[in-house]
């Protein structure tokens, strides 16, 4: 049977089997909800979705198809949980059809029981958007009603950040080939990172799909990442299955690392914890009342909402100010406070970090620098945030930190050395861990004075953190034990580690140097007295690596990796000059 008969059978018939895989929280492990995939009959030559959809735009039925996989996902969402979200794919020019406007009327989604709210269009582009401003104002009329967008495929076809900037979405979905592997790819995960900063900043949820493996879910955890979906998580299927209790258990495990191993400072402290659980007010309130309320209540800011959405923010100021205007009294007392509103506040997710809010916050416009932060949890309002609480917070943990840097090196000291180690062990993951410490350092110091001993110690810390962090910059650690000893740990593959063992030994044997004289450089060695006088003669001063990689849990704790790694050290210090040694099993 050719194509042409074969999709024409099966769009007669309306033989489309909708599939739903599950869309879940990186945070809590929750369902967020379920994206609604459409096959073809299962012994068909068209049974796979792209060999169904490939078929339908060469032969110019796309609009067709699209139609009665809308219709199918539809009549079955009407089962899903309250608050759970129906991602429908759709194709851009598809959007702008009057037809589709019919097939989303609210009397529409009535019938099956189904809120606008709960709708989200995940934006195909299988086409290029020819017209921004025309898509961009269809898509407006949709949002207004309450339905959500998302880009899909970021980073793949004609998903770029053209589209994200012209439509605005909710939602974004990273492409599965950048996630693919991205536990062992430096670049890609450099990559997420600044769109998950992008999307803090603009209140847009990410969401990673593909997720195959618990090393690209951790890492997409570490990395911020909003959501996921992948088979590692779920898989589709023709019911709205749960999350197994096994993935949720390691969502909550990876989150619970609130002193990660390769985020050691505040970052995961989030901003929902200093959130107050202020009411909203209705944005079509009367001017007059929502000053009542603020004045009565002391609130300096009030989140104005929409079916518990915010939509702006009114500060007590703007508020004044607006009144205190020629006729401001009888121009804004009974008319709505969404006239005057700020309706693009800063609205940040609950689990943000508190670091990065603040950021966020002092690079905003100077007349918005005090206004308050909205919080939210997915898309609803769930608090409020003054500026006063928020850098009262943040002083504070920046003290709480400053005490636990090296006062030398401002490298991170034992206790987040201590805490690093632990979470190490207790996760039970892969990684590389090496002890750094100079030879012949005391004999230095003793010649050329504590002071240059300081700049080299200064050295070595800068040369370790920027070898390590330029090439692992998300998933590293450095930090100073005291003196002349550091410790770095690494994800990395045995071949990555050695590589980086040989570029620290190798920058530090030609940036010492500049710590000694001329006539120590070109002998080769120190020469000094000892005590009874006598000549000895030391070797300049270098660098000796003691590595381990493998499952640090296998060592069952900090105190008995320390003993291992302590071995490891004896070891490498027999010999001359700098050098690494790497074990990969606990002896």
């Amino acid at each position: 049977m050719d194509k042409a008969a074969e999709l024409n059978r099966i769009l007669s018939q309306a033989q489309i089997h909708t599939v739903f895989q599950p869309i879940v929280s990186l945070r809590e492990g929750e369902i967020l909800g379920y994206e609604a995939l459409s096959r073809g009959p299962s012994e068909s030559i068209l049974a796979s979705p792209l060999a169904l959809f490939k078929a339908a735009d060469e032969l110019g039925m796309t609009w067709e198809l699209e139609l009665i996989c809308r219709q199918k996902a539809i009549e079955r969402a009407g089962k899903l949980d309250d608050g759970r979200f129906l991602f429908i794919n759709i194709d851009p020019n598809i959007i702008r059809d009057e037809k589709f406007k019919r097939g989303f009327t609210k009397e529409f989604l009535k019938t099956h029981d189904i809120s606008p709210d709960s709708i989200i269009f995940e934006i195909t582009e299988r086409t290029a958007i020819g017209d921004y401003e025309t898509f961009s104002q269809v898509l407006s009329n949709y949002t207004e009603q309450g339905y959500k967008i998302a880009i899909d495929d970021m980073g793949a076809g004609y998903s770029g950040l053209r589209t994200i900037t012209n439509t605005k979405p909710h939602y974004i979905k990273i492409d599965m080939e950048l996630i693919r592997d991205i536990d062992r790819d430096a670049f890609k995960q450099a990559l997420i990172k600044n769109i998950v900063n992008l999307s803090l900043s603009t209140n847009i949820k990410v969401i990673a799909e593909g997720i195959e493996t618990e090393g690209e879910l951790q890492t997409l955890i570490r990395l911020g990442v909003y959501a996921g979906q992948g088979y590692y998580l779920q898989r589709p299927a023709s019911t709205f299955l749960k999350i197994p209790e096994t993935i949720k258990n390691k969502i909550a495990q990876y989150n619970s690392l609130s002193n990660n191993v390769f985020d050691y400072d505040s970052k995961y402290h989030y901003i929902g914890s200093l959130a107050e659980e202020r009411p909203s007010l209705d944005m079509q309130m009367a001017c007059s009342e929502v000053k009542d309320f603020l004045e009565s209540n002391s609130f300096e800011g009030v989140c104005l909402a929409r079916n518990g959405i915010p939509r702006g923010l009114i500060m007590k100021s703007n508020l004044n100010s607006a009144f205190a205007k020629q006729y401001g009294v009888s121009v804004f007392s009974k008319r709505p406070v969404s006239l005057i509103m700020d309706s693009s506040p800063l609205i940040v997710d609950y689990y943000t970090p508190i670091n990065t809010v603040a950021e966020t916050a002092m690079q905003r416009d100077e007349s918005k620098t005090y206004d308050c932060i909205i919080v939210t949890r997915g898309f609803e309002y769930c608090g409020i945030v003054s500026i006063k609480k928020l850098l009262l917070h943040t002083t504070a943990m920046e003290k709480n930190y400053a005490r636990e840097l090296n006062p030398l090196t401002q490298l991170p000291g034992n206790v987040i050395i201590s805490r690093v180690l632990n979470d190490l062990i207790y996760r039970g993951r892969v990684c590389c861990i090496f002890y750094a410490d100079l030879d012949n350092f005391k004999i230095y110091n003793d010649v050329y004075g504590f002071e240059n001993g300081d700049k080299i110690i200064k050295l070595t810390a800068t040369l370790i953190e920027n070898i390590v962090k330029m090439e692992f910059p998300f998933n590293s650690f450095v930090g100073h034990i005291g003196g002349d000893d550091f410790i770095y740990t690494i994800e990395c593959s045995l071949e990555d580690a050695r590589l980086i063992c040989q570029d620290i030994i190798s920058e530090f044997d030609n940036d010492v140097l500049q710590f000694f004289n001329e006539h120590d450089i070109q002998n080769g060695y120190i020469e000094t007295s000892d005590r009874s006088g006598k000549n000895m003669r030391f070797d300049l001063t270098s660098i000796s690596i003691a590595g381990f990689c493998g499952d640090p849990s296998e060592f069952g704790d900090p105190e008995t990796l320390a003993m291992q790694m302590g071995e490891i050290k004896q070891q490498v210090k027999k010999l001359s000059g700098s050098n690494s040694i790497i074990q990969c099993k606990p002896s």
